[in-house]
């Protein structure tokens, strides 16, 4: 992959397709494979790679209560992961209804790389973006500074 600049993403965000294979992986199963993504990009945020739920093992992932609201893509729900006896909530988020933008991304889930044992793009092992509150996946090919640590909240 070539170096990208988060600073060089689009405001309001995009979302565009991603071919390469993104993969996730807990407990040493994998949950999630891919190369139908959707990645959505914006100014100073690492991308969101929305998965098909076709390409998800479903079984193991549960609507959770709450939800949220994007500026840009609407209300969000959660999701929890139970496998095995283990349960690890609000790893994923969807919208089932997103804005006229954002229409390619219903039916499709993303992922806080943080729970997982591994979260993969082309091979790659992805670091989560920081803070805990975005759910964007770093890659060695990306260039911050990333929104989300203390301080960059304002951005």
């Amino acid at each position: 992959m070539e170096k990208e600049s988060v600073w060089d993403y689009p405001r309001p965000p995009r979302v565009e397709k991603f071919p390469l294979t993104c993969e996730i992986v807990f407990d040493s199963q994998i949950i999630a494979k891919t190369t139908s993504a959707l990645r959505v990009i914006e100014t100073s945020h690492p991308p969101v790679y929305y998965f098909p739920q076709t390409d998800i093992d479903m079984r193991y992932l549960k609507q959770a209560s709450g939800a949220s609201y994007c500026e840009w893509k609407g209300e969000a729900s959660y999701w929890d992961l139970e496998i095995d006896g283990k349960k690890v909530e609000r790893v994923a988020w969807s919208y089932a209804s997103p804005t006229a933008p954002f229409i390619s991304i219903a039916n499709h889930l993303a992922f806080y790389a943080d729970k997982f044992e591994r979260c993969l793009v082309d091979g790659q092992t992805v670091k989560p973006q920081p803070g805990g509150f975005y759910g964007g996946w770093i890659t060695d090919n990306l260039v911050g500074p990333f929104k989300g640590a203390p301080g960059t909240l304002g951005w």
